[in-house]
């Protein structure tokens, strides 16, 4: 049984707890330095809790000392405290941060690791990577690669078109931070909002546009593979200009914390959500120009007789799956891990992963 230390007991860290114990494969301690949320993880033979602030680095290293891995469920801006005593514990690494920042600093203290560092391993940046590459590898030549994700309402119902599903400050960040993408060859900065557009999808219309973070190493392992590269978030009609009012407008994009305050007290959170991934790839086949696509929808549902959020599965089972391959020897074993690394095949064959493959997925050719 491995051990492995868990920070973050909200609802994301606490569908991970839920994941890994289940197996019988993982002892599982959960850190949090808020004792509120600490008590709402059910504690068993194979779970247990801990108070635990990740700035005190002593009591950090203590925590990390015999551990398999530690995962990050915290948010983005803690990560470099992480991800540093990870390094000095020599354990394993893994967080669901989109921030590109925080995951230059993880690749740099990767760089002479004994341990492997595994950031990004959630849904975007994530899977969405693994598809990405798989539809990818498949051309002579690529000449576009284009990642749409969205975690929406089922049922939206506010001018915002929009609920609460995970972090507030992760989509903050998105929202707000220079975007990567390539464009004609050459890697690129371009506006958080940008780049708008429309489609339907099973006869429901939706916009997208650029976010932050959701390519996560793409841009590097495809500079001089790709023309075109870029990543989009989804959403209702109408969703971006209200956001852009508020960050731009009324400058509630240089003042966050309120930002975030209006948000949380304003816009509910959901339980009844639909995760959206929608990649598309054209290049040359055998001297053809052919385009291919995949498609998937994810619902809320029951697991381990537990009502989780779409957004909770597909987050927590990303991460749970990499652990695994991780565990299997199916990654590197050290140094900087790229969600690329991983095959659709194994990541959709693991018991985690599976649940990607169990949804209304497609793949297309024209």
């Amino acid at each position: 049984m491995r051990n492995i230390l868990l920070l973050g007991a909200g609802k994301i860290g606490e569908t991970i707890a839920d994941l890994l114990t289940t197996t019988g494969d993982y002892n599982v301690t959960v850190a949090d330095r808020d004792q509120g949320a600490l008590s709402k993880i059910v504690v068993g033979d194979a779970t247990q809790t801990m108070r635990l602030d990740v700035d005190d680095e002593t009591a950090m290293l203590s925590a990390l000392e015999g551990k398999y891995a530690v995962v990050s469920a915290l948010p983005f801006q803690v990560t470099p405290k992480v991800a540093s005593a990870a390094a000095k514990a020599k354990v394993n690494y893994f967080d669901l941060t989109e921030d590109v920042a925080s995951t230059r600093l993880v690749k740099e203290l990767a760089s002479s690791a004994e341990n492997a560092f595994v950031p990004q391993c959630g849904l975007a940046p994530g899977f969405i990577s693994i598809v990405a590459h798989d539809l990818a590898k498949g051309f002579d030549q690529v000449k576009d690669l284009h990642l749409r994700v969205g975690a929406l309402p089922q049922f939206p119902s506010n001018a915002l078109s929009y609920n609460l599903t995970w972090s507030t400050d992760g989509v903050i960040n998105e929202y707000i931070e220079p975007c990567e993408a390539i464009q004609d060859g050459k890697i690129a900065e371009v506006p958080a909002l940008g780049g708008m557009e429309e489609f339907s999808l099973d006869g429901v219309k939706y916009e997208a546009f650029n976010t932050s973070g959701g390519l996560g190493t793409l841009c590097e392992t495809y500079l001089d593979r790709v023309e075109n590269l870029n990543y989009r978030t989804i959403r209702y009609p109408g969703h971006r200009d209200a956001m852009k009012m508020l960050i731009h407008d009324l400058k509630l994009g240089e003042r966050r914390e309120i930002f975030k305050d209006v948000l949380e007290h304003a816009i509910p959170a959901t339980m009844q959500d639909v995760v959206i991934t929608f990649v598309t790839a054209s290049g040359w086949k055998e001297g053809r120009l052919l385009q291919e696509s995949y498609a998937n929808k994810i619902y809320s549902q029951e697991v381990n007789g537990i009502r989780r959020s779409a957004i909770q599965i597909t987050t927590a089972s990303g991460i749970c799956a990499m652990i695994d391959l991780l565990a299997e020897g199916k990654l590197p074993q050290k140094g900087f891990v790229r969600q690329e690394d991983v095959t659709l095949t194994d990541f959709l064959a693991n018991r985690f992963g599976s649940t990607y493959a169990q949804n209304n997925s497609s793949s297309e050719a024209a």
